[in-house]
């Protein structure tokens, strides 16, 4: 489905999201106080204006009341993106995702209204963590606290079993979604036979640490 998001705060964060959003196919307005960073990324999205954000009248004038979801992305200005979550807040946006600085910046924002907080620099570490030291699970996305979908490259020990042999579900609580092929095939929804070759990669769903769990297990084996 369709939605409007606005993207207040273009640096690279800001940036990348509203772009994401634009090429899901949904319409995306940018706004930046700089007209240079306007122009940059006015071809990446739907609209973008430049406007001081921390302009209730501008704001309201904008229509963000009638946005689906406001990012706020100036997480270096503290106090801008204070003042901004906040009016997104009182101007009525449905839901609201802010980026902090630290676990204080963090806390203030989710007291005065922001639906989720992010902090992409200490997540993009976590990632390029979890990279280094999961030698088999070469992907993992999280959807809550609790669950994730990883891509597992197929062990030595399941060559050529099936799915039904290698017993995921009763073994580690993960259900495979999908088998990705060396030759970019995808199969959806793989069937209990399905024989499992070198190279293939599983898309799996289930508790991030139960994912944790088989990593540590297959690196013990090795």
């Amino acid at each position: 489905m369709k939605k409007n998001y606005v993207v207040i705060g273009i640096g690279r964060f800001g940036f990348s999201v509203a772009r994401a959003l634009y090429d899901m196919g949904h319409d995306v307005l940018a706004i930046d106080s700089k007209e240079e960073i306007v122009e940059t990324i006015s071809p990446y999205v739907t609209h973008a204006v430049q406007v001081d954000a921390v302009d209730e009248h501008s704001l309201k004038s904008l229509g963000i009341s009638n946005m689906d979801a406001a990012i706020v992305g100036m997480g270096d200005d503290i106090q801008a993106s204070i003042l901004v979550t906040l009016l997104c807040k009182e101007l009525g946006v449905d839901t609201i995702i802010a980026r902090a600085q630290d676990d204080l910046h963090g806390k203030v924002l989710a007291k005065i209204g922001a639906d989720r907080v992010v902090f992409p620099e200490r997540e993009m570490g976590v990632r390029v963590a979890k990279s280094l030291t999961c030698s088999n699970i070469l992907e993992c996305i999280d959807l809550s606290d609790e669950y994730s979908i990883a891509e597992i490259e197929v062990l030595k020990e399941w060559e050529n079993k099936t799915l039904s042999d290698i017993e995921l579900r009763k073994n580690y609580g993960l259900n495979v979604m999908a088998i990705k092929t060396p030759d970019g095939e995808l199969n959806i929804s793989p069937l209990p036979e399905n024989v499992l070759k070198q190279k293939d990669i599983l898309v799996a769903i289930g508790r991030l640490e139960d994912i944790q769990r088989l990593e540590y297990s297959s690196n013990k084996r090795k």
